[in-house]
């Protein structure tokens, strides 16, 4: 069933359309990571009256876009023209959702270039030391996997494997959102506003220390520390406070971890949170990359700024500058046409509805540093580290994890 929604916005040249499927890569089965990576990417590479190729030259002549996209909760794929062109691509979308030609050749192309893009994602030690940290933290969740899957799997998923995956993906949910009425959808501004009921998922707090580690050994000079745990999904009241907190430690040069790391002992490469929107629990991640020369000094201080937001609430100050940074960057968010589109259908599909900028901030100024204590508590006392680095100094930071974790 598709749903459709029309979003007002200021007068353009040019219009976007956006479908979100329910069901990404958190609907791969066991022993198939990755096939809805793969089944999005061929539904985009040909339809019914088009092949791969004419599908292309067709968008192209009209100077627009087609872009898809695979996430935990879903699947993303839009079309894009100046609002002249718009009549005349739109009917696409219906045509590759519903009318895919699924060609065993595309089939087959698309398999060898996940493999590919799975081969070199390898390569990336942060993205080998977030796997682990993943895995450790989700166990067997399907967030505990990336939603390209694995080269294991994706070598031995089958066209037939494919084909069966599409008949499911024909039944899940859809959604539609333009910023041109001709798509004939409910005006999202008229939504009823619902209470946001959440199911809470039971998080395992009770880990030793060794069952919460896990390491990656590699002989660059640089090490990487991720450090956090999952937390909430976005339909819970404790949402907008973790978002706080993750203002107060990474937006710009007045974050926290700037200022400790960069700014007053000037050893990190890059650091950073990551906290991003989940039908369910989502992670929060503090990250960081050092020299080896560097790493137990910066793991000391991660150590003593984790364990400070456990004992002590933040100052009225920190609390007033997180909050303005926060408000700024969703204003930022609110300047693309797509990113607004996209946001808001996501939001859509996980049941929210979504709320004007006044109610936002209202909602934002109503968070105390308590609140956020109290979650720090709730969520990071027993926090899982994934570390990827010369293994002499990983093995000792396993030392200091234990003994202080």
């Amino acid at each position: 069933m598709l749903k459709r929604y029309f979003l007002k916005s200021k007068k353009r040249n040019f219009s976007t359309a956006s479908i979100w499927i329910k069901g990404g890569s958190n609907f791969d089965s066991v022993g198939k990571k990755g096939i809805n990576k793969i089944l999005s990417s061929l539904l985009t590479r040909g339809c019914e009256g088009f092949n791969n190729f004419t599908l292309s030259e067709y968008i192209a002549s009209y100077g627009a876009e087609l872009n898809q996209e695979v996430f935990e909760d879903g699947i993303s794929i839009s079309i894009k023209s100046l609002n002249e062109h718009f009549s005349k691509l739109l009917p696409l979308l219906d045509l590759i959702i519903n009318k895919p030609t699924l060609l065993e050749t595309e089939f087959q192309k698309v398999k060898k270039s996940s493999i590919n893009f799975i081969k070199k994602d390898k390569e990336n030690p942060f993205n080998i030391c977030f796997e682990k940290w993943r895995r450790i933290v989700y166990s067997n969740h399907p967030y505990a996997f990336s939603t390209n899957g694995n080269a294991n799997d994706v070598s031995k998923i089958t066209y037939e494997d494919v084909l069966l995956e599409f008949k499911n993906f024909k039944s899940r949910d859809k959604y539609l959102i333009s910023n041109n009425l001709e798509i004939n959808g409910v005006t999202i501004e008229t939504l009823e506003k619902k209470p946001i009921e959440e199911k809470l998922r039971p998080i395992n707090q009770d880990l030793s220390p060794n069952k919460r580690f896990d390491f990656n050994n590699n002989d660059s000079n640089q090490t990487i520390i991720m450090l956090g745990n999952q937390t909430c999904s976005r339909r819970s009241i404790e949402y907008l406070p973790l978002k706080v907190l993750e203002s107060y430690l990474s937006y710009g040069m007045s974050a926290a971890l700037f200022k400790l790391f960069r700014e007053k002992n000037g050893i990190t490469y890059d650091l950073g949170v990551y906290y991003p929107v989940r039908s369910e629990n989502a992670p929060f991640l503090v990250y960081l990359s050092v020299s080896n020369k560097k790493a137990l000094f910066a793991f000391e201080l991660l150590s003593t700024l984790w364990k400070d937001l456990l004992l002590n609430p933040l100052i009225d100050a920190e609390m007033l500058l997180a909050k303005e940074k926060l408000k700024g960057s969703f204003l930022l968010g609110n300047q693309s046409l797509d990113e607004i589109l996209q946001r808001k259908i996501q939001l859509i599909s996980y049941g929210i509805s979504p709320i004007s900028e006044i109610d936002l901030n209202s909602k934002i100024n109503e968070i105390s540093s308590l609140d956020i204590l109290k979650l720090t508590k709730k969520y990071f006392s027993n926090p899982f580290l994934s570390i990827s680095g010369n293994e002499k100094i990983c093995l000792e930071i396993s030392n200091r994890w234990n003994k202080n974790f």
